[in-house]
């Protein structure tokens, strides 16, 4: 993440711990947000064959996107619950599971905060 961002509900996500000119007012908690996905074996074999150009695989990086938008989603709707309106020091970690790599979490955590 370049910078603050802001999903529909004005909830701020940003990887740094302090939002330059909006003072934290108060720490709601540490938060989680995973999201989990599972390779699909026709999915795998057609990137290999038509979707792989210079090393890049579309197909895994147009999904990598989308569980990573998924986990702070959930950040943010936790942090709303919590009644926060930013979620700062954003860190994201990614990870094979399964018991032959089959699946991927996504792990986003944070500490929701009021500004």
């Amino acid at each position: 993440m370049a910078g603050p961002w802001k999903d529909a509900r004005g909830i701020i996500v940003t990887t740094t711990p302090t939002i330059e000119g909006k003072p934290i007012q108060d720490y709601l908690g540490v938060i989680t947000g995973e999201v989990i996905v599972g390779a699909n074996v026709f999915r795998d074999i057609f990137a290999g064959i038509r979707d792989i150009v210079g090393g890049r695989s579309g197909s895994y990086e147009r999904i990598l996107g989308e569980a990573r938008e998924q986990a702070i989603a959930e950040l943010q709707a936790e942090c709303a619950s919590r009644g926060g309106n930013a979620v700062v020091g954003i860190d994201l970690d990614y990870e094979v599971i399964g018991a032959n790599g089959s699946m991927l979490m996504v792990s986003a955590s944070g500490t929701a905060v009021k500004i």
